[in-house]
């Protein structure tokens, strides 16, 4: 009878840990009968724990304004972040709220100027003074105001707002384009929140809004409502990017400065096992699997299973604890079967790093990331190809 002994991975505690490890059983019951599987449930024992009660934690604020509506000094709330937050994903976001409510085009009389020529004649001119207006940030102003210019949102948000709103709402979709650059570009250094406002006042100013502090009318209605979508979005995501934070990231902190226990554990409940053994590790437990089998042999086992494993990184980063590259894999290392959703930021390639020895084999759960990091054990193609490799 072959076991298979699964080990979880980072942040997994029960009641989930044996939700898991009953989805797993049941995911390979229904490829093959007779396997015996086994936790190693790593996180209960040398898991990572605030033992202080957590306070080490900065506590959280409770101010509240609407985005771009910041003064020097006060504190920076989760409703402008994550508005922000939305723009650096999506600059044009909130032309796209705008655009939505536009009414039909109408005939208007002649000689008028419609409001999208006003609004990109003024991009035009913004652009001819190069990257001087928004300089703090970076470069790409003028390419970006010629960019938006042309954008097919702006003439039906040209059309549902008021010039002076139009021009807030463009400011800032171009502030947006800046620092969403210089974060693509992996930039060191990103301006404050304050720095960005006075940017974005400026030019907008320049595009025709009246100063800061004058009324604005609808430019309100339209930060309450993407400030709502997205206040509403970071209470969704609190208790995961809590979580994500601890014990998740606690646990591979944990692993690499005191990782002996986890890998002793391991290999105290393999050594009691009679071969043939197959170890499936997800995450942090595919570096947990791989490191106890690398230090030392153990003949049991016939097969190692990796999920969504960060270990191939962690070898070519000099960062494995247990094998430096470019030492190569000792030869008791079993057959190495590594399982990766291209969409999964966490899951890497081991047969470049080990060729001969590993084998790379995409799954895709269709989800996007981070979920797809979590939607290996649901998705049947992943039992298959276990079973494939199964001694």
């Amino acid at each position: 009878m072959t076991t298979v002994v699964f080990v979880h991975g980072t942040g997994v505690r029960e009641p989930g840990f044996s939700a898991l490890l009953k989805r797993v059983t049941a995911g390979l019951a229904a490829h093959r009968d007779g396997l015996r599987v086994l936790p190693y449930s790593w996180g209960a024992a040398h898991g990572a724990t605030l033992a202080a009660g957590g306070a080490s934690l900065p506590p959280r604020s409770g101010t509240t304004r609407g985005l771009g509506e910041g003064r020097a000094g006060s504190a920076p709330d989760d409703e402008t972040s994550a508005s922000w937050a939305a723009l650096y994903a999506d600059p044009y976001a909130e032309l796209a709220l705008a655009a939505v409510g536009s009414a039909p085009a109408v005939e208007r009389p002649p000689g008028s100027v419609a409001p999208q020529q006003r609004v990109r004649a003024l991009l035009t001119a913004l652009a001819t003074q190069g990257d001087a207006p928004a300089a703090e940030l970076g470069p790409g102003l003028a390419r970006a105001a010629t960019d938006l210019a042309s954008h097919p949102l702006l003439g039906p948000a040209a059309d549902a707002l008021d010039p002076a709103d139009l021009a807030v709402v463009a400011a800032r979709s171009l502030t947006a384009r800046l620092i969403a650059d210089a974060l693509d570009a992996d930039s060191p250094l990103v301006p404050v929140g304050e720095t960005r406002d006075a940017v974005t006042d400026r030019i907008a100013e320049a595009l025709g809004a009246p100063p800061r502090g004058a009324e604005r009318g609808l430019r309100s209605y339209l930060l309450r409502t993407a400030g709502a979508v997205a206040s509403r979005a970071v209470e969704r995501r609190r208790r995961a990017l809590t979580e994500a934070a601890h014990p998740a990231a606690g646990d591979i902190l944990r692993y690499l400065s005191r990782g002996a226990a986890f890998r002793d554990g391991l290999r105290t409940l393999v050594a009691g096992l009679e071969p043939p053994v197959a170890v499936i590790g997800h995450s942090l437990g595919g570096i947990i699997a791989l490191d106890t089998l690398v230090c030392a042999p153990l003949p049991q086992v016939r097969l190692l299973v990796t999920a969504g494993s960060q270990g191939p990184f962690l070898y070519e980063s000099g960062s494995l604890p247990s094998l430096e590259h470019p030492a190569p894999l000792p030869p008791h290392v079993p057959a190495w079967l590594n399982l990766y959703d291209p969409r999964d930021l966490l899951g890497y390639l081991g047969a470049g790093l080990f060729p001969g020895r590993v084998t790379d084999v995409a799954v895709d759960s269709g989800q996007p990331f981070p979920a797809a990091h979590s939607a290996y054990w649901t998705n049947p193609a992943v039992y298959r190809h276990i079973l494939d490799h199964l001694p």
